[in-house]
């Protein structure tokens, strides 16, 4: 097991670094957190011409044929920027159950526009119950026929040319794929301390074709947990990244900050919340690159995934909290990157299921099952 990057890995990291420190400085991630629509279009078609929203697609339809590996490095770069932007729910998720279910049409017309930031996607997953454990979808649809209810927390679905909606079909677990120009469907903006834009999504008697099916009647969840552990392990990268910021910026004050005759690294009680940040985030980093590199390799990696994202959760919330005792009360203040951080790990801490979610997936298996 070799988790040294390879050299295309190394430029990939390098370009996005001085991408993001050049085109999302901490003054727009801020004031795109604040904005209604909370989207740069001119940010995300430089992102497109380097090929990013297209790292999961093939070649022959319009990709840059890399790896989940790949995109987990470049969002571990995103979340070091406090990128804003509907990168993981589209690039990821969306394009990986295109990737997994889509007939060939639906690949055709679908993909190559994902692939050249010509389209966007997002998913339409959790109900009433706020969980994102498939079994909890409760939405029933027939294919063809009428969809009516709603969903919530969908990400950047303003921004969404086709939602990818899990419903109930006959019973079994089925996805489909709506236009979102489709009569009958409204967009409720949520409030969010992150400064994501979350929706929630209602259809009105939707007309649902045969052609909206993806993937084959009941694999809706089969589907979904792989797409989701990729996502888990974006939103992971995102917290990752994040956490990586804020230790940086942490230890530069230790070292700048003068008090009581000298920097505030000098003392021990420093010196030690930095080195607890430095143990924090190289050990979720080391979980995320575990998962991530079997996922990639098709190992199994349902435990490891779900480990990686209930530490980080945990960990890079830890780092951010600690950040801010460094800083004091500056952090808090909306000038200053910190706040924005902070935020945006909590948020990822919960998409793509919370810390339980997750740790229950590990008990099962080590083999322990609940019993009701």
């Amino acid at each position: 097991m070799d988790f040294r990057p390879s050299p295309a890995q190394l430029i990939l990291t390098k370009t996005a670094r001085a991408f993001f420190r050049q085109h999302c400085p901490p003054e727009l991630a801020q004031r795109l957190a604040l904005d209604e629509r909370g989207f740069d279009e001119a940010l995300w078609r430089r992102m497109a011409e380097l090929g990013w929203p297209g790292l999961l697609i093939p070649s022959e339809l319009g990709g840059s044929d890399g790896s989940l590996l790949d995109v987990i490095l470049l969002v571990e770069e995103m979340g070091r920027a406090g990128l804003p932007g509907p990168f993981v729910t589209s690039a990821v998720v969306a394009t990986s159950l295109v990737l997994a279910a889509g007939s060939p049409a639906q690949q055709k017309r679908l993909l190559p526009e994902l692939a050249a930031g010509a389209r966007i996607a997002s998913l339409a997953l959790v109900e009433e119950t706020g969980s994102f454990d498939p079994e909890a979808v409760a939405l029933e649809c027939t294919v063809p026929g009428r969809l009516s209810g709603r969903k919530l927390f969908v990400k950047d679905a303003h921004l969404a040319d086709d939602l990818v909606v899990a419903v109930r079909a006959g019973g079994a677990a089925s996805l489909i794929v709506v236009p979102t120009d489709r009569s009958g469907i409204a967009r409720r903006p949520l409030d969010a301390i992150s400064g994501e834009k979350l929706f929630e999504v209602t259809f009105d008697r939707v007309e649902i074709r045969p052609d909206d099916r993806l993937g084959a009647l009941g694999d809706g969840n089969a589907l979904l947990g792989s797409a989701l552990r990729a996502g888990s392990l974006a939103r992971t990268a995102e917290m990752v990244g994040g956490a990586q910021r804020v230790l940086e910026l942490a230890v530069e004050h230790a070292k700048t900050r003068v008090q009581g005759g000298r920097p505030i690294g000098g003392y021990q009680a420093i010196q030690h919340s930095c080195a607890d940040l430095v143990r924090d985030v190289d050990a979720a980093r080391a979980l995320l690159y575990a998962a991530a590199w079997k996922t990639a390799e098709d190992r199994p990696a349902e435990a490891d995934a779900a480990l990686a994202k209930a530490y980080a959760g945990e960990a890079c919330l830890a780092v951010a909290r600690r950040g801010h005792q460094i800083f004091g009360a500056i952090s808090y203040c909306e000038e200053h990157p910190l706040h924005l951080l902070h935020k945006r790990i909590q948020a990822a801490s919960l998409d793509f299921g919370d810390a339980q979610l997750h740790l229950e997936t590990v008990a099962r298996a080590i083999g322990l099952e609940g019993h009701p």
